[in-house]
């Protein structure tokens, strides 16, 4: 098995940019990233994983970004901008950004957060540095694009780009050419957006790497139809002449969900994909290795099969599955990273060819304990049938805290668990389950930060296929105690990590 991927052993916590302490109502890359990696590298720590960055759109979610490549402009630093003599802290504490330090208040950072940063914008003297010259040059495959998408946006109402004038829904030339040259001022402030945006991030994944704390960063495999990615780049996508979706994704019923998971976005054409010689994906894969040093392909198995689901159908009862690119989509990602890293989300139902790609690439595959304890004794998401080459997680963002899990586990599960980590209270349960983590075999553990400090179930990061009440949870400032830091740095002695 190749050994190009397999990572150093060493544990992680996964913690969203969102998820930060900060005066500004979300997390951002402001001292509070700093003194998270300072925990991270006091507990022993060695990984710092993150959920995707890019711009969210409704729903508020990570996993459906206006653009593959962008930043998220809320996560741009206002104390920073303030120090750096482009806002006053009057201005900044002027606006209500909401009134629950736990919780990201979207709605009160769309009506505020781009007020500011203009405010920002019109008085930097960036565009005339070498620094902003080059960040342009070097990033115009996508942020051309990109900055242009979102001005259009802005002046259509903030409609998706479906619903745009024809001339430019269809991303001819001369439509782009005039509106362009129309909105070159909001352009402008678009990319003052993504150049701050990378110049604060290289300064949090710089810091992290001279503590040698790793970022692991998260790839969805599908993009968003309502993104710069899709606009831009019809032709590699499953759409018809008006550039609608004519298939979509998601994935079939199962036991969490009879009618299955619609997602909506649009699914790749993949044999255009691969007359291009994949290169949108490795330009994607290209700069992702650049603004991380570990990267997760979020649901892997997509590039092995992929679920097919009409567009006009509304639940994903309806699907069928499609065989995905395989081994020549991950020969071109392979090519694109160089000696970057994978992690490969292999979750939900792993057919034999999903396997047998991963060992190919010498992939790790995840593991979660929260589907551990069903009684049988051959279960893979138990500790003592990993292999080395994995990363376990206690559940990913998509799941339940520990605690909330354990919670309404039901009896005969509850005894199992008991009886496998060796506990008598149920209460007792979600420390064994980190203990049990650290101790396997695996050579990566990953916990939320909402685990590791035992948070009950108010604390979960998102249920999927709801809208309204996700991707909101935050640290409180002092959460993360000297405490916890030990017990984490313990345990990562203990057992080699």
């Amino acid at each position: 098995m190749p050994v190009r991927n397999q990572l150093v052993r060493g544990a992680g916590v996964l913690l969203p940019i969102s998820s930060l302490p900060s005066n500004y109502g979300i997390g951002t890359f402001g001292s509070q990233a700093f003194r998270f990696i300072d925990f991270l590298k006091n507990a022993g720590q060695k990984y710092w994983q993150v959920l995707p960055i890019g711009p969210t759109s409704y729903g508020d979610s990570p996993y459906q970004s206006f653009s593959a490549f962008a930043g998220n402009p809320y996560f741009i630093d206002l104390d920073i901008l303030i120090e750096e003599g482009l806002l006053t802290a009057d201005e900044v504490c002027s606006v209500s950004w909401g009134v629950r330090d736990e919780n990201v208040d979207y709605a009160a950072l769309f009506q505020s957060r781009l007020f500011i940063l203009k405010k920002a914008f019109f008085r930097s003297r960036h565009m005339d540095t070498a620094e902003y010259t080059n960040f342009c040059s070097e990033n115009a495959y996508w942020l051309d694009d990109y900055c242009l998408f979102m001005s259009l946006k802005n002046q259509f109402d903030n409609q998706p780009w479906s619903l745009w004038p024809e001339d430019i829904r269809f991303h001819r030339f001369s439509s782009i050419c005039c509106y362009s040259e129309k909105l070159s001022s909001d352009i402008d402030f678009w990319k003052f957006c993504q150049y701050k945006f990378f110049e604060q991030w290289n300064r949090v994944k710089t810091y992290a790497n001279r503590l040698g704390i790793q970022i692991i960063g998260d790839v969805p495999i599908y993009v968003a139809l309502d993104s710069a990615d899709v606009w831009g780049n019809s032709e590699l996508f499953q759409l018809d002449a008006q550039r609608r979706p004519t298939k979509v994704a998601g994935v079939p019923p199962d036991l969490f969900s009879k009618e299955g998971q619609l997602w909506g976005n649009p699914l790749y054409d993949w044999d255009a994909m691969e007359h291009s010689g994949f290169d949108w994906w490795k330009k994607r894969m290209g700069f992702s290795t650049k603004i991380y040093d570990r990267i997760r392909i979020d649901h892997f198995i997509g590039i092995v099969r992929y679920y097919v689901i009409p567009a006009e159908e509304t639940t994903a009862v309806n699907g069928c599955w499609q065989p995905g690119p395989g081994r020549k989509l991950t020969d071109a990602i392979n090519a694109s990273v160089g000696t970057g890293k994978i992690i490969a989300e292999d979750l939900g139902e792993v057919v034999p060819e999903v396997k047998k790609l991963l060992e190919k690439n010498g992939y790790p595959g995840m593991k979660v304990l929260q589907f551990a304890f069903d009684g049988n004794p051959a279960n893979p998401h138990l500790p003592m049938n990993y292999i080395r080459n994995t990363v376990v997680y206690a559940g990913t963002h998509d799941n339940e805290t520990q605690v909330g899990y354990f919670n309404k586990l039901p009896a005969k599960k509850i005894r199992y668990a008991k009886e496998y980590l060796n506990v008598k209270r149920r209460k007792d349960l979600p420390g064994a389950v980190l203990r049990a983590a650290y101790a396997s075999v695996a050579d990566t553990v990953i916990f939320q930060a909402q685990d590791i400090l035992f948070l009950p179930a108010e604390a979960r990061m998102n249920y999927p296929s709801t809208v309204g009440t996700n991707w909101r949870w935050r640290l409180k400032k002092g959460q993360l105690t000297d405490e916890i830091s030990k017990e984490l740095c313990d345990l990562a002695r203990i057992y080699g990590r």
